[in-house]
Parts: structure tokens; sequence; C-alpha cells
């Protein structure tokens, strides 16, 4: 499209905003000779997405929070959840690794067997086959799509107001309260893998590829109450995130997965779509292997929803060589497998290993049955006392979406019994919106309801306080979201945004003064970090002014700390500890000085050019959008993703195989934070705001970036650049803000290996 072009296009947009009008079909087609999907691409947006709410609203309009008849588009107001009485009364559920099929499941369950000349129902083909790299017949896996039932709680519950005040649920609430004043909560309605959140968890390996087959049976409810929210086509595209993946089994929207957009009506036999994982580092080096990926449904415009509504896997996956999940090998991180039998030396990985426990952080809020339900995507303002006490979720574009009920895989103040050993906790952000500081802190007055400290309104967001909570242990750092990271790094508390993965050692057999634990200690699991809404963390170091100094936040507040998992020490182990601790390793440095005596090399890094002269330089700014309304609210570059026409977004950036690259990632300001997050290949950090990575000055909150990642965590205004390469496959991939609701909303670029 040629400048003039361009600049009357915008010149018809900025009039329609001075003058308060709304930008019709007849104001874009100004210039008869250019037809209007091709104006509209000038500008970055598609005309099924231009036009998908009749009208495009202005920026005055927006600015009210309206829609072109004068409403409001959507009503940004959460419920408050009833308090839940019995906190730390649940066992946090730990996922059961799921086996593969046999021979005769596969041929006993499907017509069509898995092979590199049908990759779903409609006859689409695998970019690649196990073969071509060497590599074995994959491991096949079954996951259904499903409609079920999650409870969150067996804990009595109390219905209470935004000031924390015990209420009567309204009429037409499905349940009743005792003499106290209290009732059950109610399951919610859920769609999983396999029907349960967190779904299915997949124990893989680098060197054997899994297969999943994924089947939609989403169509059929199985008799339960659907809720508000959800995709209503029933749809689903399951990411690996952030596997080394070829395009069509990336869960990208150049690759749809046909079964989540022709549901079958049976609930039976649904369309399918087979995800190959090849378990294969970049480029073939073990240096690049990583250990702990999530699958999440990635269906554009309802990713937060659907991924809320309990679409989340999970999928550590063991290098052979260097982190097989056996304490007694290798870098002997804590982990105790099964063994095939007896007398086998060969891990069970159908089994699940002991003291490695993965830990999905999730917040929810539930309906309380009188804040009105509208966002882009249905509701009227309406309220829906029939689903009290079940997830609320609308889609609110500015912010994101923030619960008040935190839970740990998937329950709410689980309760986590240890040995007195070293265990591996393996954390995902596997929450919207919300950001989380953890730390571990040790209590003589155990928790208190949040209103007991005089807290009200958002400040109820946790439900429980720890008043006196003191940090008494520390987590050492083994890994990130791209793997073992180059050392082990010990830290007094780390941070959580969304997608966001971090491993760590904790010995729960002595404090951090070195002091022993005794059987029936206690520590919490704490979040430090308040976030009222989705726009950002409420922390002094987030808060600047016009000039760039750090002011105090309004809703700032220094004893804030929200107890979500308690840990009760048990007894010693049964045999001892075989792990060790990678502080006590010798140091394997090959002479360099750069570790502290005795900690481990675990994950050597491949190494960066001396200079990065000729190395190509692009750069994406995120920014909150002026000009376009509806599902439109973020911009990468000035431009809107158009999920509707994947065959017609043009891609932000031509990248070419092997050929490395430099992307600036740059939040353009306003206020928000925003975790962005790339495919296909991890990245590794050079700057933020300009200080290099490991340099004196560095932001000692990042100091993982020593590692791979990736999701890059952008503060308000931040500039992060970061070091990309582009292996094995070729095709289109995507990027986006992880905060959901922004990726739904437009915060979003497609880009392609050429």
């Amino acid at each position: 499209m040629d400048l003039e072009l361009k600049h009357a296009a915008r010149k018809v947009m900025e009039t329609s905003i001075a003058e308060n009008k709304i930008l019709t079909p007849e104001m874009m087609m100004s210039n008869p000779s250019v037809n209007r999907r091709a104006w509209l691409k000038t500008l970055g947006i598609s005309g099924s997405a231009m036009f998908s709410l009749g009208a495009l609203r202005t920026e005055k309009a927006q600015a009210k929070g309206s829609d072109a008849a004068g409403g409001p588009v959507y009503i940004e107001k959460y419920p408050t959840s009833p308090l839940i009485m019995e906190p730390f009364k649940d066992p946090l559920p730990v996922p059961a690794p799921l086996p593969p099929l046999n021979s005769g499941e596969l041929y006993n369950r499907w017509s069509v067997m898995p092979s590199k000349a049908q990759q779903d129902c409609l006859g689409h083909t695998h970019y690649t086959w196990p073969t071509a790299l060497r590599l074995p017949t994959p491991l096949v896996y079954d996951i259904k799509m499903s409609v079920g039932q999650h409870s969150f709680t067996s804990s009595k519950v109390m219905p209470m107001d935004s000031a924390g005040n015990r209420v009567a649920p309204p009429a037409g609430a499905p349940v009743t309260v005792d003499a106290n004043g209290l009732t059950t909560l109610p399951s919610s309605t859920i769609y999983g893998f396999n029907g349960t959140f967190p779904g299915p968890m997949i124990y893989a390996r680098y060197g054997q590829p899994t297969l999943v087959r994924v089947t939609n049976c989403l169509a059929d409810a199985n008799g339960l109450d659907r809720g508000t929210f959800g995709d209503p086509e029933c749809r689903f595209l399951t990411h690996l995130h952030n596997g080394h993946t070829a395009p069509e089994s990336d869960g990208n929207p150049y690759h749809l997965e046909q079964g989540g957009y022709l549901p079958n009506a049976t609930g039976g036999a649904g369309q399918w779509c087979d995800n190959l994982y090849l378990n294969y580092p970049a480029g073939g080096d073990d240096r690049e292997k990583q250990s702990f990926l999530w699958f999440h449904d990635h269906t554009h415009g309802f990713t937060g929803a659907n991924v809320y509504k309990g679409m989340v896997g999970l999928y550590p996956i063991y290098d052979p060589l260097k982190d097989p999940g056996d304490e007694r090998l290798r870098y002997r991180l804590p982990g105790v497998p099964k063994m095939k039998s007896p007398t086998s030396t060969t891990i069970d990985y159908d089994q699940r290993i002991e003291y490695d426990i993965p830990l999905a952080l999730y917040d929810c809020c539930f309906d309380d049955g009188l804040t009105p339900h509208k966002d882009i995507h249905g509701g009227a303002g309406e309220t829906h006392p029939e689903h009290w006490g079940t997830t609320f979720f609308k889609h609110f574009p500015n912010h994101g979406f923030v619960g008040d009920v935190f839970t740990v895989n998937g329950k709410a103040f689980p309760v986590l019994e240890v040995k007195r050993r070293r265990y591996r906790l393996r954390f995902l952000g596997a929450s919207v919106t919300r950001c989380y500081e953890l730390k571990l802190m040790s209590s003589r007055g155990g928790p208190v309801a949040s209103k007991q400290t005089g807290r009200t309104g958002t400040g109820l967001q946790g439900q429980y306080q720890l008043p006196d909570g003191q940090q008494s242990m520390v987590f050492t750092q083994i890994a990130s979201e791209g793997g073992l990271l180059p050392y082990p790094i010990v830290r007094d508390k780390f941070e959580i945004w969304p997608a966001n993965r971090k491993e760590v050692i904790v010995d729960f057999s002595k404090y951090m003064d070195g002091t022993p634990t005794t059987k029936g200690d206690v520590i919490y699991l704490v979040n430090t970090m308040k976030m009222v809404d989705g726009r950002k963390p409420n922390n002094t170091r987030f808060a600047k002014d016009d000039a760039g100094n750090v002011v105090a936040d309004a809703a700032f507040d220094a004893t804030y700390a929200v107890p979500i998992l308690k840990i009760v020490i048990g007894d010693n182990p049964s045999t001892p500890d075989q792990s060790i601790d990678p502080l006590d390793y010798k140091a394997k440095v090959n002479g360099k000085a750069t570790l502290r005596p005795g900690a481990l090399v675990m994950r050597p890094l491949v190494p960066l050019p001396t200079n990065f002269t000729g190395v190509p330089v692009r750069t994406f700014e995120l920014q909150r959008s002026g000009i376009y309304g509806g599902e439109i609210e973020w911009l990468i570059n000035g431009h809107a993703f158009d999920h509707s026409d994947p065959n017609g977004t043009f891609p932000q950036a031509m990248t070419i195989q092997n050929r490395p690259e430099l992307w600036i990632l740059r939040n353009g300001g306003g206020g928000w934070t925003h975790p962005m997050h790339m495919h296909q290949e991890e990245h590794r950090v050079i700057s933020r705001n300009g200080v290099p990575t490991g340099h004196a000055k560095a932001n000692p909150r990042y100091v993982d970036d020593i590692g791979r990642a990736d999701v890059v965590n952008l503060d308000p205004s931040e500039e992060v650049m970061v070091y990309r390469n582009f292996r094995t496959f070729k095709g289109k991939y995507v990027s986006h803000c992880h905060n959901l609701a922004h990726e739904d909303h437009s915060m979003f670029f497609s880009w392609e290996i050429t």
C-alpha cells in the first residue's frame, strides 16, 4: 500500500475522532479505486474485525466507556467472593502423569492412525516426522477436550459484601445458609483437557517424541450449565508453551485445530487434531533443552476465557543426559522415580516422581449474583443469581482479569505435607493477569481474615493475611522458562507473572539460619504482591511520575502478605535424601572465575556473538489503542492482529532460518505491565533499559535473566532487548502479551521464518 493512501486513510480516521463521529464504511470508501479490505489493512486491521460491532467507536466514546449506541461496552466490576471459612483444609492436588496408549488401545479407539500424512480430521499434514530427525516413533496420548465440574474447596463459605460483612445470598441462588450464615460452595463448570483442572500431566523427555491427539467433545455439556463465558462456538486451539514445535502443532491461529472449529454434536467421536511434540532442542543443541512446559488453549479472542475455564495442562520435560528425574544420577536434583520393575534400572515415566512437585498458581472469583454481566462478548448488564458461587469471568480488555481467591493446582488454600528433605518445586503462572511475589514465611499467630486487619474492598483480595509472617526459608532457583540456569541462584523471593515458570529447590530439613525443622512445623508460601486490578502490581517500584521518578502508589500496601499454601513438616524420609544441593558441587567453570566456589554449572549457554554488528534489529512497541474500539484495545507497532483472516494478516517480521536477530520490546507506557511471550524458540535477554544482563546495576528482580526464557516481563515504559534465533522449522508463528485479556484484544503480532 503506498504512502499517499496510508496518509489518506489516517486523515479520515483522525477527522472522525476530532468530530466525535462514528467511522462508517462509507467514510472509509472515499477512495473508490481501492477496496475496503485493502484500505483497512493499511491501518493494520481487517474489515471483519473493524465492523464486527457494526461501527467503530471513536476515541472520545471509548474514553467514556461507551459503545456506538451510547451505552457502556463493558462493566468492569468484580464480585466479592464468599469467605472460605476453613482455609488450609484440603490437601494439595498433585496431578498424576498420563500414560500413553499402547498399540492395542490405538487400534481399538481410532480408525485413523497417527502419521505424517494426516495431522487432523480434515487431512492436513505434519511439517515433519520424527524419523527425519533420527528420533523414535512418538508415544501417543489421547486427550478429550470436555465439559466437567470442579470444586475449589470443601470448606464452608460465608457470603459477604465488599466491606467484608456477612450477607445472605440473593433470591434465586442455588444454595441455602445454615444458622451461622454459612453454606457450601457449588462446583463450577469447566472446559478441560479430559474434563479436569489442571488437566493431565505428561512426563516428556528429550529424545522421545510425543503425539497428543486432542478430540473436541465440548459440544456435549453433559447436562451442566455452561455459565456466561468460554468460547460460545466450543472451539479450542492447543499451544504447548513454549515447545520448540513445528507451526502446525504450535497452537497458533495460522494452523487452526479444525477439531476446535467443527465440534461434533454428540460429544463422542468429535473432530480431532494430532499435535506432534518432537522434544527436540533448538538446533539439536543439548544446551537449548528446557525442563518445564505447559499446554493451554490459544483460541484467539477467547484464550483468557478458555484458560480461566480450565484449559491448562502440565508438561515437565526431562533430560536423560543431565536431568532424568532421578536424584541418584547426573545433577542429582530432587526426585525419586518408580522403576519399570523391581530389578529394572529404567524409569517408569507413567508414574509420579516423588519430591518433584508442580505448583500452578491461578486466581479466580465467584459470582455473588449481584454483579452485572456485560462485556463485548455478551451480557446486557443483567445479574445471574443462579450462578452464585461459581466462577465469574468477563472480558476486561483495559486492565485484564484478577480474582480475589488464589489457588494452587486448582485448590484454594491447600495443604502440602513434606518430609524433612529437599524438594523440587516447579512454579507456573496460570493466571489470566495476576502477578505474584512469593516468599516462604513462618508465623506464630497464623492466617487472619483480611477484614480483621482493617481491610475492605480490593483489600479483601486473597481473603487472608499473615500479619506476623517472617521469612524463614530461601529458594535455590535452578531453572526458569528456558530450562536449567547456567548456575543456581539463592533467592529470598521471586516473581511469577502470567506464563512464567521458575523451578526451585527448597530444603525442608532446616531453616535459613541453619536451625533444623521439627515434625509439625508450619511454613506458608506467601504472595506479597498486591494487584487490585489487571493494570499493574501496586508496588512503589512500578509507580512513576512524568519525569520517571518513583512515587507512592495509592494502593501500595507494605504489609500485604497472603498465605496461599500451607506446608507442614512431617517425618524424616523413609530412605535417605540422595539429592545434592547444587551449591555444594565442585565448580566446573573451565578456569573462569565466573561462579561462586562450589556452585554447579548446570546448563551451559550457547556463546553469543562478541559484537552484534550486522545482526538485524527489530523494535516492537506495545501500545494502547487510541483509535480502534470494540475488540481492539491494544496494538503492537500501531497494528491490530486479525484472527479472522489468518492468511491475510501481514507479518511484522520476516525472519530467515538460522539467522539470529535482536528484538527490542518496548512497553509504550501508560502504567500497564505486559508479560510478552514469543513462540517457537527461547530468547536471551541482552539488556533492560540499556543495562546489560549480569551488570552490577542490573535489576535484581530479574537476576535469572542470565538464562533463557520465553516471556519478557515488561514494567511500565520499560525497554528490553533480546537475542533470538530461528532453528529447525520454517513457517508462520505469533507473539503476544500473556496478559490474556490484552492478547485477546489485539496485543498480538504475526511473524514468519523463511
